[in-house]
C-alpha cells in the first residue's frame, strides 16, 4: 500500500533558461497495464477560460526499462503510452514564457509555475500521493536561488530545492512554485506563519510596513470566519509576488496566492502616506486571501470536484467573485488600514464603473457568471455594451444584500452571518475525505432566508436574476450615506474609451447611445483631427473642453487605412459620476453604519 501511495514522482528542473524551457520527468511505478493515459488540464481553477496548457509542451517521449516506448496523442491535451510491465517514465519539456499568474515563466532571473501548466495528470491515479522533486538550474550563477511554495516539504528544507509532497493531484496543482533570488518577508497571523516572496527589483521596499499591514488584513479575515477560535484553514500561507514595471493580477490557491503588481505599488521606506497604488495592492491581497475560504473551500457544486478537461458552468460566480470583491476593500476598513471616506471613494468608483456600460441592462450577474467562459474572459471592443462584470456588479449585489439585511433586522443579522454559515456548512471540512460538497444556487438563496429570517427572493430577483439598476441610493441613505451625482453634465465627452497607440489616439470601445456612437464612430478608429486640429494620445480631453454643450465639430478618423469624416454634436458625460458622502444624522443610521464598517464578528 505504501509503495503504491508513493508511486508518482515528478522531477522538474529549469532546462534552458534562455529558451524558457522546464523539463519534467514523470515516473509512474505502476502504470495502467492496458496503456497509461496522461493529460494536462485545459484550464486552471480561478481563471475561467480554456487555455490549452498542452500547447506549451515542446517535446514529449516515454520509456520503460531503458527502452523508448510508443506514446500516442489522443486529443489536444492527452496521450496514451504503450503497454509496459515495469515503471513508466514520461519526459517532456514545457515552454514557459507567460508572465502572468496562470501558467509558467522562466528566464535567467527566476522561475515560476502553476502545477496545472506543467504536471501531467496520470489517469486513474489522481488519488495517489504525488511527489515533486524541484531541482535548481545548473551553474554557479544560480547558487543563491531558493524555492517559495506552500507545498509541504518531504525531503527538502524550507525554501530549498528538493522533494515536496501532495496527497493527490488536485493538491499538487493547487500550490504554485517560485524559484529565484526573491526577497522574503515573514509574519504570523493568529499563530499561522505567513510569507511574502517578492521577485523583481523593488528599490527601497518597506518590508516591515507590508508585513504589518498584511498581518492586519489576514487576522481580520481569520477572525471574520472563525470569531471564536480564530483558527485559519491552513497551516501556512504564502503570497508569491512578481513585481514588474506595469502589471496587476492575482490567482487564489488553497494556501497561497500568485500575484503580479507594479513595483511602484509596493510601499517605500520613509513614505508614510497610503498611495492609491499601495491601497490597490492591499486590496488585491485581501481579495485573494478571502478566496482561501470563499471558492477554495466554499465552492459551487460545479467545482466539487473540478473537471479540468472542459468548461465547468455555474451561475454563482457573482457569489464567489462578486462577494469576495465586496469584502476585499471592506476588510481594509475593518482592519484599520483605510478610513470610511477612502472606502466610500472606492465604492463610488465601483458604482460608476458598473453604470458606465449598457451591458448591465442586458445581462444579469447570474447570466454573466454562466457565460464567463465565452464572454467575460473573452471580452472584445463591444463588451461594455453587451456584458456586466460579475466581479463589479456582484460586489454591489453583496452591498445591497448586506445593507438590506442589516436594516430589516435592525442590525441583528448581516451578510457576515450568511458567509459564516456558508463556511460552517460547506467549507470548513471541505478537504476532509467524503466531505467535499458544493453549493447550488437554490441552497444559497435558502440559506440566506434561514440565517436572516427574511424572505429575500424579491432582492434576488432584482439583483441577481434581473438587469435593472440596483436601488443603492435608498439602501445607503439608511446608513447615513448620501449619493450625489455632482459631476454629471460638467465635462464634454465623446462617450468612448480611448487608448494610446504610439502617438495616436485609438478608440478601444464606443459606448452605446453616446455622441460618438450617434455620429457613426466605431471601436478601432484612430482619431486624426477635431475641427482641423490634430488629436494625439494625450490631448483629446483638452481639445473637447474648448467647446460648449451642443457644439457641432468635425472629427476626422482613420478606419483601417481610409480617412473618414464625422459630424459630432458634443454633449456632457451621460453616465452618473456618483460621490458618496457621510452624514452625521440620524443617529440610528450612524449606529448602523458604525456596526457595518467596524464589525469584527
Amino acid at each position: 500500500m505504501t509503495s503504491r501511495r508513493a508511486s508518482l514522482l515528478y522531477a522538474i528542473r529549469p532546462h534552458d533558461l534562455a529558451l524558457h524551457l522546464f523539463e519534467v520527468v514523470l515516473t509512474i511505478e505502476h502504470p495502467d497495464p492496458d496503456g497509461q493515459v496522461v493529460s494536462l488540464p485545459a484550464w486552471i481553477p480561478g481563471s475561467y477560460m480554456i487555455r490549452e496548457f498542452a500547447r506549451n509542451i515542446v517535446q514529449i517521449r516515454a520509456e520503460s526499462g531503458g527502452r523508448k516506448l510508443r506514446l500516442v496523442k489522443r486529443d489536444k491535451h492527452s496521450w496514451r503510452a504503450a503497454r509496459c510491465t515495469g515503471p513508466l517514465r514520461i519526459i517532456y519539456q514545457v515552454y514557459a514564457w507567460d508572465l502572468s499568474v496562470r501558467a509558467a515563466h522562466l528566464d535567467q532571473t527566476h522561475g515560476f509555475f502553476n502545477g496545472a501548466s506543467v504536471f501531467l495528470r496520470v489517469h486513474g491515479q489522481e488519488a495517489q500521493r504525488h511527489v515533486a522533486d524541484i531541482q535548481p538550474p545548473e551553474g554557479d550563477a544560480f547558487k543563491d536561488w531558493r524555492v517559495a511554495t506552500a507545498l509541504p516539504e518531504l525531503k527538502a528544507r524550507r525554501h530549498r530545492f528538493g522533494t515536496y509532497v501532495a496527497q493527490d493531484y488536485d493538491e499538487l496543482i493547487d500550490h504554485p512554485v517560485e524559484m529565484g533570488s526573491f526577497e522574503l518577508i515573514r509574519f504570523d497571523a493568529h499563530g499561522v506563519p505567513h510569507e511574502v516572496a517578492i521577485t523583481g527589483r523593488v528599490p527601497g521596499l518597506d518590508g516591515a510596513r507590508l508585513a504589518a499591514d498584511l498581518k492586519k488584513i489576514c487576522e481580520a479575515q481569520i477572525a471574520f470566519f472563525e470569531p471564536t477560535t480564530k483558527r485559519a484553514p491552513m497551516d501556512r500561507y504564502v503570497f508569491l509576488t512578481m513585481a514588474v514595471g506595469d502589471g496587476y493580477g492575482g490567482l487564489e490557491h488553497r494556501a497561497s496566492t500568485a500575484l503580479l503588481c507594479a513595483r511602484a505599488d509596493l510601499p517605500v521606506k520613509g513614505q508614510a502616506e497610503m498611495s492609491d497604488g499601495y491601497r490597490g495592492f492591499l486590496g488585491l491581497c485581501s481579495h485573494e486571501y478571502f478566496h482561501t475560504w470563499n471558492v477554495k473551500r466554499i465552492k459551487p457544486a460545479a467545482f466539487a470536484p473540478y473537471d479540468l478537461t472542459q468548461e465547468n458552468y455555474t451561475p454563482l460566480l457573482w457569489l464567489f467573485e462578486g462577494f469576495t470583491s465586496y469584502y476585499d476593500d471592506l476588510m481594509l476598513v475593518r482592519a484599520g488600514l483605510i478610513g470610511p471616506n477612502a472606502y466610500l471613494g472606492l465604492l463610488a468608483k465601483t458604482c460608476n464603473g458598473v453604470l458606465r456600460g449598457s451591458g448591465r441592462l442586458k445581462q444579469s450577474v447570474a447570466e454573466s457568471s454562466f457565460d464567463a467562459w465565452t464572454k467575460y474572459y473573452r471580452q472584445d471592443e463591444n463588451a461594455p455594451n453587451s456584458i456586466v462584470s460579475y466581479y463589479a456588479k456582484g460586489s454591489l449585489v453583496a452591498l445591497l444584500l448586506d445593507l438590506t439585511i442589516r436594516q430589516q433586522t435592525r442590525g441583528t443579522r448581516s451578510l457576515d452571518d450568511v458567509m459564516r454559515a456558508l463556511w460552517r456548512r460547506y467549507g470548513r471540512d471541505f478537504y476532509l475525505p467524503g466531505k467535499g460538497m458544493g453549493v447550488t444556487d437554490d441552497s444559497v438563496e435558502a440559506l440566506f432566508d434561514e440565517v436572516t429570517g427574511l424572505k429575500l427572493k424579491p432582492v434576488f430577483d432584482l439583483a441577481v436574476r434581473g438587469t435593472r439598476d440596483l436601488p443603492l441610493a435608498d439602501a445607503l441613505a439608511a446608513f447615513g450615506i448620501a449619493m450625489d451625482d455632482g459631476q454629471r453634465g460638467k465635462q464634454l465627452t465623446l462617450d468612448v474609451r480611448a487608448k494610446k497607440d504610439g502617438a495616436d489616439c485609438r478608440l478601444a470601445s464606443v459606448h452605446e447611445g453616446g455622441v460618438a456612437h450617434r455620429a457613426g464612430l466605431s471601436a478601432g478608429d484612430v482619431l486624426a483631427a477635431i475641427d482641423g486640429l490634430r488629436v494625439t494620445a494625450s490631448n483629446l480631453d483638452t481639445l473637447l473642453q474648448r467647446y460648449r454643450r451642443g457644439d457641432t465639430v468635425t472629427v476626422h478618423a482613420f478606419r483601417r487605412d481610409e480617412l473618414m469624416s464625422f459630424s459630432v454634436v458634443l454633449q456632457p458625460e451621460s453616465a452618473p459620476q456618483w460621490h458618496l458622502q457621510l452624514k452625521d444624522k440620524p443617529a440610528a443610521a450612524v449606529k448602523l453604519r458604525a456596526a457595518w464598517l467596524r464589525s469584527r464578528g
